[in-house]
């Protein structure tokens, strides 16, 4: 059965809220059908109902971590949006380049890897322009709560589907290695800057270090206020001064942090962090 209760999708979302902070609200039950019930025929369990159940008692901790995976995966593509990756290339990496040898991004919610390696891929291209920028060892950090996804991210390998969804020929080509089956594995120069490892955006994060730019993109829109604010508040800590953050194009802070700056650019914006 593939319809579940008024109740068991109100406790559903309840337990969804509690264990990573993602708000299902009242209208979301097809995506809850749609992104479980492959799992509830690959379980051979008799409902959605049933694994739901299963689920929210923590009779089975792998299910529990499968169907956060599967409730947490969102849709991601390379160089998604384009104005942050050319507002990175024009004007905050010479901007960071005038007074430090290295630089250090966060790519929070990083998914299966394409925003932090289009990040390396943007920095490289950079470095290649401007010979003498970043002299010393710079660092780009994925994190997200799927295990799944951060393995994919780590492995940096995709299907044909997947590399041409934002990514041009000639990026492919100068970043990329095919692969027997097909596909393509990202190169290991574009790799060896970026690392990966599990964060709840819930719990404290202080022990990342600092930052000069993070991207959390597309991720604050599953949250309620009150979570939206603590996460923003541990992002400006996590930011050295004057650092920058990109949300989604449809996410704001407004009545949610006095602790950045928005700065219009054309096209897109980003955040910057108030010097206190």
């Amino acid at each position: 059965m593939t319809e579940v209760s008024l109740q068991t999708y109100n406790e559903f979302g309840q337990f969804l809220e509690r264990k990573c902070g993602i708000v299902l609200g009242s209208n979301k039950q097809y995506l809850v059908r749609s992104r479980l019930m492959p799992l509830v025929r690959e379980k051979s369990l008799p409902s959605l109902t049933a694994l739901i159940d299963t689920v929210i008692k923590e009779r089975d901790r792998e299910l529990v971590e499968t169907v956060l995976d599967a409730m947490t995966t969102n849709e991601t593509l390379w160089f998604r949006d384009t104005y942050p990756f050319d507002l990175l290339k024009r004007s905050l990496l010479p901007e960071i380049a005038t007074r430090a040898r290295s630089v250090k991004i966060w790519s929070a919610a990083c998914s299966s890897g394409q925003e932090p390696y289009s990040i390396a891929i943007t920095l490289a291209e950079y470095r290649q322009a401007n010979p003498g920028a970043f002299k010393d060892m710079s660092s780009i950090l994925g994190t997200d709560l799927s295990a799944d996804m951060l393995k994919r991210a780590k492995l940096g390998e995709y299907d044909s589907l997947s590399i041409a969804r934002g990514l041009s020929e000639e990026r492919k080509r100068q970043f990329f290695e095919s692969l027997p089956s097909g596909g393509y594995r990202i190169s290991d120069e574009i790799k060896r800057q970026v690392t990966f490892r599990p964060i709840n955006l819930l719990n404290p994060v202080s022990g990342i270090g600092k930052f000069d730019i993070v991207f959390c993109r597309n991720v604050l829109i599953y949250f309620s206020a009150e979570v939206k604010r603590k996460i923003l508040q541990q992002i400006a800590a996590s930011l050295n001064e004057s650092g920058v953050l990109f949300l989604g194009a449809s996410e704001s802070i407004s009545g949610l942090s006095e602790d950045f700056d928005m700065v219009r650019c054309s096209p897109g914006l980003y955040y910057r962090k108030k010097n206190r």
